[in-house]
């Protein structure tokens, strides 16, 4: 089980923190409270700024490969004083960004590449990549927001794995479904960052205070966004399957021990506990890691054995989007 959390380094005075983030940019306080040690200072959070600016660095790469106004006319290109740096017509992106072959050619995540052309490396580096600036301001905005609250209480090191593990899952659910549509961001890895906070609420649910209002609070934040994801040239698989691996992973790395269980350094003071953590938690522990194991094992050898993802679930299309009379979703393909 994870070790290390705040409520364990120390002994000493508690206080209550009741403050969660939200995915769309902003911060939002819930009713939740939990104790927190105030003997040794949280996380410092450095790897999700660090995250931030390889995102960020890695956007100004492909804008300098992508040189708009070296394969168009430069009449055509977008805040044309940018020079090399600016953006393809908006017809082509509507989000101030790169060409298509731009991000097919740095790592985009594309079916045929993956598993005709065997360049699985995809699955990772599309993580990276952004369609262009409002792309990558809303999800470094959440990344922000989201990624260094959970830094902070839990460390860099499960926040680390939680972020890279979730984005792969939700590369490998969108390569099973999606075969005609290129595939960037950190959206995947983003919504496991959610995913995790539902479940580490879960989890370590006896230590919190107005469990149905926390509760609630996070389960519209995810809905509205998964909802986002039914329109058109929206990757929703994506975003479930970075959800889905988030929602596992917060099982097995942010249990939080019960209150009264005190570590200081090797010296293990128990106030009558007989275990660290509540039968639950070792019990979603262990189905979480069986679940996620055979989960990802069965996705990746679906994938590679060149099957559509569509003909086990002949209605999962539905999940990324939902035809209307205002669109149509084959224009996604």
């Amino acid at each position: 089980m994870a070790g290390g959390d705040i409520e364990n380094r120390g002994g000493g005075a508690k206080r209550n923190s009741n403050s969660f983030n939200d995915s769309s940019g902003g911060s939002y306080i819930s009713s939740s409270t939990y104790m927190i040690d105030d003997t040794e200072p949280q996380w410092t959070s450095w790897l999700v700024p660090v995250f931030l600016v390889a995102n960020v660095a890695v956007f100004v790469v492909v804008m300098y490969v992508n040189n708009c106004p070296k394969h168009k006319l430069v009449g055509k290109c977008v805040v044309r004083f940018l020079g090399r740096f600016s953006f393809e017509p908006l017809r082509e992106n509507p989000l101030f960004g790169p060409s298509s072959s731009t991000l097919k050619k740095l790592g985009a995540l594309e079916w045929t590449k993956v598993v005709i052309n065997h360049q699985g490396w995809r699955l990772i580096t599309c993580i990276w990549l952004h369609a262009g600036v409002i792309h990558l301001l809303a999800n470094m905005l959440s990344l922000i927001f989201i990624g260094i609250r959970l830094e902070q209480q839990f460390g860099f090191v499960r926040i680390g794995i939680l972020y890279l593990v979730s984005g792969f899952g939700g590369s490998v659910l969108s390569s099973l479904f999606i075969r005609n549509n290129i595939s960037v961001g950190a959206s995947g890895a983003l919504f496991g960052l959610l995913g995790a906070m539902l479940s580490e609420l879960i989890t370590n649910w006896t230590i919190y205070t107005n469990k149905a209002s926390a509760l609630l609070t996070l389960v519209v934040i995810i809905v509205i966004n998964l909802a986002i994801g039914i329109l058109p040239h929206v990757d929703n698989f994506t975003h479930i399957g970075g959800f889905l691996t988030g929602f596992l992973l917060g099982f097995i790395l942010l249990p939080r021990p019960q209150l009264g269980w005190l570590e200081h350094g090797n010296i293990q003071v128990r106030t009558g506990l007989k275990s660290k953590y509540k039968p639950h938690q070792y019990v979603l522990w262990v189905a979480s890691i069986v679940l996620l194991v055979v989960g990802l094992a069965i996705a990746l050898v679906v994938l590679f054995r060149e099957e559509d993802g569509n003909e086990y679930c002949t209605w999962c299309h539905y999940l990324s989007c939902v035809p209307t009379s205002r669109w149509d979703c084959n224009q996604n393909n």
